[in-house]
């Protein structure tokens, strides 16, 4: 049986204009569907990839156009929906950010950073990203 692994992402939007994801979300979903068991907590600028519509105008640079731009959000719901991930999101970093709750893609569950070390003991490993 796999364990139980809690991911806290806080650094953001690293390699999504080349990647068309962010490369953890990704590599999660992916685990996942082979039968890895995990659970994501958002915090730092990473909360904003669960607001909902966000998007990114396709960046040009010379003669390259990037016309699959990242939809983060979109990538948040497929964790949730489609491969059963459980979403945190730390309720304080969402405050520091103006983002109010009715912003955020459905699903998604507030976490306030007080709650956080009972979440670390309910998983077996943790990965700080």
């Amino acid at each position: 049986m796999a364990k139980k692994t809690l991911n806290i992402i806080e650094s953001a939007y690293r390699a999504v204009m080349e990647e068309q994801d962010d490369t953890v979300l990704w590599l999660l979903a992916t685990m996942q569907d082979a039968g890895a068991e995990h659970t994501v907590v958002l915090r730092g600028n990473a909360v904003n990839y669960a607001i909902a519509g966000q998007g990114a105008p396709g960046l040009t640079v010379g003669e390259w156009k990037q016309t699959q731009a990242p939809k983060m959000d979109r990538d948040v719901v497929d964790l949730i929906e489609k491969r059963k991930i459980p979403v945190y999101v730390v309720e304080e970093d969402l405050t520091e950010r103006g983002i109010e709750r009715s912003e955020l893609v459905p699903g998604v569950k507030l976490l306030s950073r007080r709650a956080l070390p009972g979440l670390f003991a309910e998983h077996a490993l943790v990965s700080h990203w």
